[in-house]
């Protein structure tokens, strides 16, 4: 009998598609930056010392792999988890576009859905976390929005209400207006903001609201992992100087987001293609001639990024002896292979890790069903194709 969570391992890796399943059973690898990443969340768990970094490598050689990892150990450590894949639906320039998606993909520690609606739910007006809250909602924030949209959500009976309300929080933001009719409904007061809210100015009030209330439910700090960093690439000039200065809120948390940890995945080519390709320090000093920080810190951040170096022999051998194990639980056999063989078996399949991995696979497929493999190779895209001759059809 099959063992279900090794097949879904299995599937996983053959597929290079990453998994947090994956990221839970391989995290023994690259121990080096992996010791710095628990330091830096314990500091966010024990001291309250949110930070953030970058991390850079080539296509293939495991940054998203390495964010799963961190994703399951900062479950581990009771910190709620947001994870984002950044695109052309989710530019890193528009902040409040990246406040949503993390919220459509925040995990609560020991859940396998995203969604925190839950701990919305169960606060009460009243209630010691709710009161502290709408303090810190009055007086921490740039804008007292939140202030009145919290309250109202504590207060209001009808459910239409408190559905576009908590939707509001989620990064479905509301218009000014509806708000403040539906204060003034339930407690009779007119609102005036002491700054009226726009959410392409104001967003980080919401980041700072979360990384407070995740703190004050409980949990031990929030975990920030962005991937996909380097499509800030195709920005305009402009642009991606703003997603610089929407970055340095996450990597140098000066104030507002509370015990938070943040990690950009960013592909090894970007300064090369992007920072020197496209002269980004120059582009910096046109458009800002006289105020340049903090941009300039997260390109000099972005340049110094750790990179992921490919793994040494012992790491891949001790990978292919976890794939060997996992796939005789998926499909119910024993292979009982020398780790040179399957070593050999992953000769031909190009230098990335992940071609590796699925050669590797190949040949324990092969061995299952037939009880005895042929020779496959990865070509320059990474396709597998057969060494035997195929012939064609007129």
């Amino acid at each position: 009998m099959y063992d279900v969570e090794s097949r879904h391992i299995i599937e996983a890796l053959r597929s290079g598609i990453p998994s947090r399943a994956v990221g839970q059973y391989f995290s023994e690898a690259r121990p080096r930056i992996m010791k710095d990443i628990s330091d830096r969340l314990d500091g966010v768990c024990e001291q309250g010392k949110s930070s953030g970094m970058v991390i850079s490598g080539k296509y293939g050689e495991g940054k998203t792999h390495l964010l799963n990892t961190v994703f399951n150990l900062a479950h581990s450590n009771n910190m709620v988890v947001s994870y984002l894949s950044l695109s052309k639906e989710t530019p890193m320039d528009k902040l409040y576009m990246v406040y949503q998606k993390l919220m459509q993909n925040t995990y609560l520690p020991k859940r396998r859905q995203p969604g925190f609606q839950q701990e919305l739910e169960k606060l009460s007006a009243g209630s010691p976390v709710a009161s502290e809250m709408l303090v810190y909602a009055a007086k921490h924030l740039e804008t007292d929005k939140l202030y009145y949209l919290f309250r109202s959500y504590l207060n209001t009976e009808d459910s239409d209400e408190k559905f576009l309300l908590q939707a509001d929080l989620e990064g479905d933001f509301m218009a000014n207006v509806p708000l403040k009719q539906i204060y003034k409904r339930i407690f009779g007061q007119t609102v005036k903001y002491n700054v009226n809210f726009s959410k392409t100015r104001h967003c980080r009030d919401y980041f700072s609201f979360m990384s407070h209330l995740f703190t004050r439910l409980g949990y031990h700090g929030w975990a920030v992992l962005i991937d996909e960093t380097e499509l800030m690439g195709r920005l305009g000039k402009k642009a991606r100087l703003n997603a610089y200065r929407n970055m340095a809120g996450f990597l140098m948390p000066q104030d507002g987001l509370e015990n938070t940890f943040s990690i950009f995945a960013l592909s090894a080519s970007y300064v090369e293609d992007v920072i020197e390709g496209k002269h980004e320090y120059e582009n910096l000093e046109t458009v800002y001639p006289m105020d340049q920080e903090p941009m300039r810190m997260v390109i000099d951040q972005l340049v110094k990024a750790p990179q992921l170096l490919p793994l040494t022999k012992a790491e891949i051998n001790e990978v292919l002896c976890k794939i060997q194990d996992f796939h005789g639980k998926a499909y119910g056999w024993t292979p009982n292979l020398p780790v040179s063989a399957l070593e050999a078996s992953t000769r031909q399949g190009g230098f990335l890790l992940r071609t590796k991995i699925r050669a590797a696979i190949e040949f324990l497929d092969q061995l299952y069903q037939y009880g005895k493999a042929g020779t496959t190779i990865i070509n320059e895209l990474g396709e597998e194709t057969f060494t035997e001759e195929v012939p064609s059809i007129e």
